[in-house]
């Protein structure tokens, strides 16, 4: 089956599974938590979003969603959604 026909819950669970097993444990808290709290009710375009931010690298996500660096124009309005969340300590 392709990608474009998966089930929505099996979408889901393959993008939470994604997002809590980055690579980068920073990024795993942060997308990770952002997929538990959102991914369950999100819809098609914010699933598709999801999916194209996780396949950027870690490095690069990590700056621009804690303003280190300027995100890219096309996933920078999601991203800043993503950080409105993100509290560091």
């Amino acid at each position: 089956m392709d990608a474009g026909n998966e089930p929505r819950a099996v979408r889901i669970k393959r993008l939470r599974m994604r997002a809590w097993h980055r690579g980068i444990k920073e990024m795993d808290l942060i997308l990770g938590g952002w997929a538990d709290r959102h991914l369950a009710t999100a819809d098609d375009a914010t699933l598709d979003m999801f999916e194209t931010v996780m396949a950027e690298a870690d490095q690069d996500l990590y700056q621009w969603v804690s303003g280190q660096a300027p995100a890219p124009v096309e996933v920078a309005p999601f991203l800043a959604l993503v950080a409105s969340e993100f509290k560091p300590r």
